[in-house]
């Protein structure tokens, strides 16, 4: 297993030098002059001259290659530079909103695996009864339903039906536990839906699958009951593919957030990529997208090591 996670690791770093190669390549050929930007837009009175002082004080003059070698290597230091907007540190920026996005996902993670995992055994336990019909109507449902548009329609249904809008802004939640709650409560609900549904779907169909095993028939006949062979014997064999799904969709988790984070106005890092991807802030989208990729990376690896526990019979030679 250690051969196995090292080789995985060495793995990550020329895929980071190639993702680099991507984000920084597709940025520089997008449309439109972060200089111009800076000045006011493309309707802004503004001279050659000014554009040219402006591209040189950002080093946006210098030859591409050039502009990328010197990301690259402050990127390997650890630095990924400052906005060209704000002048602030892009690292500093991404130790600020991160925990906040984190906690998002995090809760909305342990959501829809809480409320998950169990409705999808009992609607394998329950096959084709009206409790396994009416869930999994529900889970197409909510796999069908859109994070950004259910964020909207409780932003604009509770003000137009109900006179109520939900807490906006973010309070952290040393500060303030309750007012916390209340902000990201329905945000961590939103994100949940659709993981929620994709869990409970994949955990029926697994528990089904698992249940036919000759092994759960030899745990029948043993005497055992019912509770104890799904539980023990049933369960823990179900939960190598859902672990695998909770996996990634933790990781797309953190990019799902970039939409109800814009429309709640929470300021984590989903945000903060929105900003910089309309103002074409380089060093942002680009550092973010390093970031995200060593996330997913990472997150894909653990869930891999979690498989040996979960089936020792599943070999990493």
């Amino acid at each position: 297993m250690l051969k196995y996670a090292t080789r995985r690791v060495l793995l990550i770093f020329p895929t980071l030098l190639i993702l680099s190669l991507i984000i920084f390549g597709v940025l520089r050929v997008l449309p439109g002059d972060v200089a111009t930007m800076i000045l006011g837009g493309e309707d802004a009175v503004k001279s050659e001259s000014s554009i040219n002082a402006i591209r040189e004080k950002l080093g946006l003059n210098r030859p591409l290659y050039v502009q990328y070698a010197g990301w690259l290597w402050d990127t390997v230091r650890g630095d990924f530079g400052k906005s060209l907007y704000s002048d602030l540190s892009v690292g500093g920026q991404l130790v600020q909103r991160v925990p906040i996005t984190l906690e998002i996902a995090i809760l909305a993670k342990l959501l829809s695996i809480v409320v998950g995992v169990p409705i999808g055994i009992v609607s394998a336990v329950k096959q084709n009864s009206f409790i396994d019909l009416f869930l999994r109507f529900w889970s197409i449902f909510f796999l069908a339903a859109p994070s950004f548009w259910l964020g909207l329609l409780v932003i604009l249904g509770g003000a137009l039906w109900f006179n109520w809008i939900p807490p906006l802004g973010y309070n952290p939640i040393w500060k303030g536990p309750v007012e916390n709650f209340q902000q990201l409560i329905w945000p961590v609900i939103i994100l949940s839906h659709n993981g929620l549904a994709t869990i409970a779907r994949m955990t029926r169909s697994s528990m089904l699958e698992v249940m036919r095993e000759d092994y759960i028939r030899t745990a029948r006949a043993k005497g055992l009951s019912e509770q104890i062979v799904i539980m023990r014997h049933a369960l823990k064999n179900a939960l190598i593919p859902v672990v695998t799904l909770a996996g990634l969709q933790f990781a797309a988790l953190l990019g799902g957030t970039v939409i109800l984070e814009y429309i709640f106005g929470i300021p984590g890092i989903g945000s903060y990529f929105i900003q910089a991807i309309q103002t074409k802030d380089y060093p942002v989208v680009q550092g973010m997208v390093i970031a995200f990729a060593i996330v997913f990376m990472l997150i894909n690896l653990v869930v891999d090591m979690l498989y040996g526990w979960l089936d020792p019979r599943i070999s990493y030679s």
